[in-house]
């Protein structure tokens, strides 16, 4: 088996020191086993996506030194891929139409029962107003689609966890409906990450998923997708966040910690390296 592994980044900002530090992991675990290294450009929210920042992107891997392979694929370029997999999956995965705005799942969760969780990897989890509403395979996608399984044969799921948490994470469909519940896969005019993500990791037989673990919770997500959708799971690596001094995990604000002011400094790639513990 051939490792393949990724690297992909939205075209929405700056990457930071903690970009760095997950695509050089990905980059380095391919490269050590003979394998192959890809870069996917996550821009399905088109209003955020800018050219300039997938330049950049681009310019700053280079810099790093980190090579990739094949074409770099890009997600606003694959969305009748997305569409075809809910029609033909639409019952696997429980698909329906939720027409609800944010204002009206956070009235129905005005008074929760004491001790509910309301926050899932998914957001704010939601309570299941348009369950009843039927998915037609003739809709223009110009709703909200949910997921919601309402049985699987064992009700078990695992994924396998090669970082920090080592080991096969296992949990019941009953844990991750009052954990997570129904998850947004489709929403007004391009799909959800959960939906692209997993259909592109598919679709490049990627093996081996290195990212951080502010995402490990929706690998609940991704594994009963890939079960739903009959993928081959991957082996997962969530590694350590980079945080800045007060302890927050780095995001594309803080320019400050961007590849390229460190550049423009002129730090060279074995600086920021040693910088992220390399």
């Amino acid at each position: 088996m051939t490792f393949i592994t990724r690297f992909a980044p939205s075209p929405t900002g700056p990457l930071h020191l903690g970009h760095a530090y997950s695509a050089i992991i990905a980059h380095d675990m391919a490269r050590r086993e003979g394998g192959k290294f890809y870069v996917r450009i996550e821009d399905l929210d088109q209003s955020r996506s800018k050219m300039k920042w997938e330049n950049q992107i681009f310019d700053d891997l280079d810099w790093l030194g980190l090579s990739w392979d094949g074409p770099v694929v890009r997600q606003s370029e694959q969305l009748d891929r997305y569409k075809n997999i809910l029609i033909r999956f639409q019952k696997e995965l429980g698909l329906f139409e939720c027409n609800c705005s944010r204002r009206d799942i956070k009235n129905a969760l005005n008074a929760p029962h004491e001790g509910e969780k309301l926050l899932g990897p998914d957001g704010v989890i939601y309570p299941g107003t348009c369950r009843e509403n039927t998915f037609s395979s003739q809709s223009k996608f110009e709703n909200v689609l949910r997921m919601h399984i309402k049985s699987d044969k064992n009700g078990l799921f695992s994924f396998r966890e090669l970082g920090p948490r080592k080991g096969e994470i296992s949990f019941s469909l009953k844990e991750f409906f009052k954990t997570v519940g129904d998850v947004v896969l489709w929403r007004k005019g391009y799909p959800a990450y959960h939906l692209a993500c997993v259909v592109d990791d598919a679709e490049q037989k990627i093996t081996h998923i290195v990212r951080g673990l502010d995402l490990f919770e929706a690998t609940k997500i991704h594994t009963i997708l890939n079960s739903r959708l009959g993928f081959k799971k991957p082996l997962y690596y969530h590694h350590r966040l980079i945080c800045d001094e007060n302890g927050r995990r780095l995001a594309k604000r803080h320019d400050a910690k961007s590849i390229y002011k460190y550049r423009q400094e002129g730090l060279k790639a074995s600086d920021v390296r040693a910088l992220i513990g390399f």
